[in-house]
């Protein structure tokens, strides 16, 4: 099991890493994460939903995603709330009192998916959560030490020294541990190291002698590599830093001629960021997320993202002033799409009878497309395949939504699955939207959108390509770093 001093430590990309090792030395192994609270989420061949790093850990096993993998999955929906989801489906919302009650519950799901992949696999490696040295989570912890405990498991600690204090970070958590939980521990990784390795033994040294356990490796910052987030929106990232993919533009006017601006807003409920993962390393395309109270740039495309609470989200929009700027942005000819909760936003009305997202209600839309969305208490989750309805272009994807849409805009589809009309787009071509996530994966799909909001000689981009190559970069900085023979016993 791998745990992390910090939130975004590096748990999910050294679980990833290990799990790509081991699937290249012909193990069977599997990822396992006990509890999850991500927004990001994906569709598994067993109609269900796991969080999105467990997704990318099984492509790196070489597996496809199953609600095994990550048993339990928190998604907020509110900041003491959040919707429970088990065995890949959802079984309530309850605030953070209310889930501590219900924590023994999960507790069997974990353990009965955890022996199902022990009984399946030849190996399991298992990504922790945040810390476990949050002491008011101790009582009956299921994402940790506690599962841990539970099935007698080894556990590594990774630590990130990037961002300064990486010793009293290691130090800090094993003093809070228990006894038998620092005699888990087995040893140490320090993540995103730059720099003299030499200048940094006399810290590993002391180290070692002041825990008596074994540094097992230090990784070095990987720049430009792609693994896709947990959780966490990249609203910092700059065109060109620290992605892969951008082609070097050789002057001013070949950058206004080959790259299309595409800006997202920030929702504070977003969901399923990773939609726009093609978008942001696509090499023709400068990409911006805009957090709320940003200055709103001018732009080619404007992308309405997922949104576990709309109504909330919509309401955040139009007092952040984004239906003026919306609107000035299509009295100019810019393009717009909505994806699953962007795309109820652009219906008349947003119906919530049944208070899935908040207090029972209904609220007006943006009222640009001719349709009304109601949630449903039952969610869809799909895997799609299909192509596009305004382009020779296949497209591939899944549907995560509990809204169910109708309305004389949906006799003009976007997308077309098995034959069956899906999202919709305005008569004149300039407002589109659709439920499918991962709408750009596809390099066919992706070269199709890019080309209907402007971009012209659309450049072949392999998105999928890009992920298996960066997980075996990922893999070999591991094997390389990484001391092998420390780790012999347990693996």
């Amino acid at each position: 099991m791998v745990q992390g001093t910090t939130s975004d430590a590096g748990k999910s990309t050294l679980v990833a890493a290990l799990c790509r090792v081991l699937y290249r030395r012909g193990v069977r192994v599997a990822p396992f994460k006990p509890q999850n609270m991500a927004l990001n989420s994906a569709v598994t061949t067993d109609g269900g939903e796991i969080g999105r790093a467990q997704a990318v850990q099984a492509q790196a096993c070489g597996l496809r995603p199953h609600t095994d993998m990550n048993p339990v999955l928190l998604k907020p929906n509110s900041d003491t709330g959040c919707q429970v989801i088990i065995h890949g489906k959802v079984v309530c919302n309850l605030e953070a009192t209310g889930y501590h009650v219900y924590k023994p519950t999960a507790m069997r799901a974990v353990l009965e998916s955890w022996q199902r992949l022990k009984s399946q696999y030849d190996g399991v490696i298992v990504e922790g959560a945040g810390s476990p040295a949050e002491i008011n989570l101790r009582e009956n912890d299921i994402a940790n030490m506690g599962f841990a405990e539970a099935v007698d498991c080894p556990v590594i600690l990774i630590a990130d020294i990037d961002r300064g204090g990486v010793f009293a970070h290691i130090v800090g958590t094993l003093a809070l541990l228990s006894e038998t939980e620092r005699k888990r521990v087995i040893g140490f990784v320090i993540n995103r190291f730059r720099g003299d390795i030499a200048l940094l033994q006399p810290g590993l040294d002391w180290l070692e002698a002041e825990t008596g356990k074994p540094v097992l490796g230090v990784l070095p910052y990987l720049h430009n590599l792609h693994i896709e987030a947990e959780d966490a929106v990249p609203v910092h990232q700059q065109a060109g830093d620290n992605v892969v993919g951008k082609a070097s533009v050789h002057s001013l006017a070949d950058a206004r001629e080959r790259r299309l601006n595409i800006i997202v807003p920030v929702l504070p409920h977003i969901s399923n960021h990773t939609d726009f993962d093609a978008l942001r390393l696509h090499p023709q395309v400068d990409f911006q997320f805009i957090k709320m109270g940003e200055i709103i740039p001018p732009a080619d495309l404007i992308i309405l993202p997922g949104s576990k609470n709309v109504r909330s989200d919509l309401e955040y929009l139009l007092a952040h002033q984004w239906e003026q700027a919306l609107t000035k942005h299509l009295r100019y000819g810019g393009k717009l799409l909505g994806i699953c909760g962007g795309f109820q936003m652009l219906g008349e009305r947003l119906n919530d009878p049944y208070g899935i997202e908040g207090d029972a209600g209904s609220a007006p839309g943006f009222g640009w497309l001719a349709m009304e969305t109601t949630l449903e208490k039952s969610k869809q989750l799909k895997q799609i395949t299909g192509k596009l309805a305004f382009a020779e272009a296949a497209v591939t994807g899944y549907e995560i939504h509990m809204g169910v849409s109708s309305g004389l805009a949906l006799e003009k589809p976007c997308v077309l699955i098995d034959g069956k009309p899906e999202g919709s787009m305005s008569h004149d071509g300039q407002i589109a939207g659709t439920y499918l996530h991962g709408l750009f994966d596809h390099p066919d799909a992706c070269a199709a959108w890019l080309a209907w909001a402007g971009l012209k000689k659309v450049q072949p981009f392999d998105y999928e390509a890009l992920r298996e190559k960066d997980l075996n970069r990922l893999a070999d900085c591991v094997e390389e770093h990484l001391n092998w023979e420390k780790l012999a016993d347990y693996l």
